[in-house]
């Protein structure tokens, strides 16, 4: 049975700063939040903000200059986080399958779990009948596919997401957005996603934190109240989402004019 917290993360006035040049620059500044088990959390802000940043210190990848943060364990053998990034992670030397399997592997879990959970998100995201295919020969779309579906079969506790979209073109990035909840519906993952689309992060959030430019740290946090299951036709639709897409587009352009105002 999966313990379920309140608070599974917890960010308690982190801040980091980075040495440049012999000076230095801080990237975040008193940095807090919590976030509940379940939650699908995006963070929004203007660019170089320490988006990216905070993800990776809540990846174990970089450590805070101050402050802390917890992340709540289960008690199982699971791994803590997976991460997926703008850029394809996937292995070139590796079918889809065995990109898929990677993580299973790496904690050497029993082969019957790993065919189990590599096939189950296979077809999930709908790769099965390209499992034998190498990289080179995907498209970017289905190689970010092979990046989700690796995260999920993976289990971790929390999954971390750097704004893995990006690049797409606009139709692969509603299919991926749709995939992502429909698998995210049926696992209830934590979930922290970043990115710059007011309409993704609509879509896709219980919550949105607003970021301010560098030093970055959240001003506010909206509450999206949409019912789900949610589709981007019915996001654009809804007069409702209209005022928060207004406040959210009207955050980011002052947060991009003070950044301006101080370079």
């Amino acid at each position: 049975m999966t313990l379920q917290y309140e608070k599974k993360i917890q960010v308690d006035h982190l801040t980091k700063v980075f040495l440049k040049n012999r000076e230095r620059v801080m990237a975040l500044e008193d940095i807090n939040f919590s976030i509940r088990d379940g939650e699908f959390v995006c963070i929004l802000g203007p660019s170089g903000c320490g988006k990216t940043t905070l993800l990776r210190i809540l990846a174990g990848l970089e450590k805070p200059s101050s402050g802390d943060y917890n992340i709540e364990v289960n008690g199982s053998e699971r791994p803590l986080q997976s991460m997926v990034f703008q850029e394809q992670g996937v292995i070139p030397w590796m079918t889809v399958e065995e990109n898929v399997a990677l993580g299973l592997r790496m904690r050497h879990a029993p082969k019957k779990l790993i065919k189990e959970r590599t096939n189950l998100y296979l077809e999930k995201v709908g790769l099965t009948k390209y499992k034998n295919l190498f990289p080179k020969e995907l498209s970017g779309g289905m190689k970010q596919r092979v990046s989700i579906a690796r995260a999920f079969a993976n289990d971790p506790e929390i999954l971390l997401m750097d704004e893995p979209f990006a690049a797409l073109d606009e139709q692969n990035k509603f299919i991926l957005q749709e995939e992502l909840l429909s698998i995210w519906e049926e696992t209830k993952k934590t979930v922290i996603f970043i990115t710059h689309s007011i309409d993704e992060a609509i879509l896709l959030s219980d919550r949105i934190f607003l970021m301010t430019s560098q030093p970055g740290t959240i001003k506010e946090e909206v509450k999206i109240d949409l019912p789900r299951p949610r589709q981007m036709t019915q996001v654009r639709s809804d007069p409702n989402t209209a005022d928060v897409f207004l406040k959210i587009w009207n955050h980011l352009q002052d947060e991009v004019q003070e950044s301006r105002n101080q370079s």
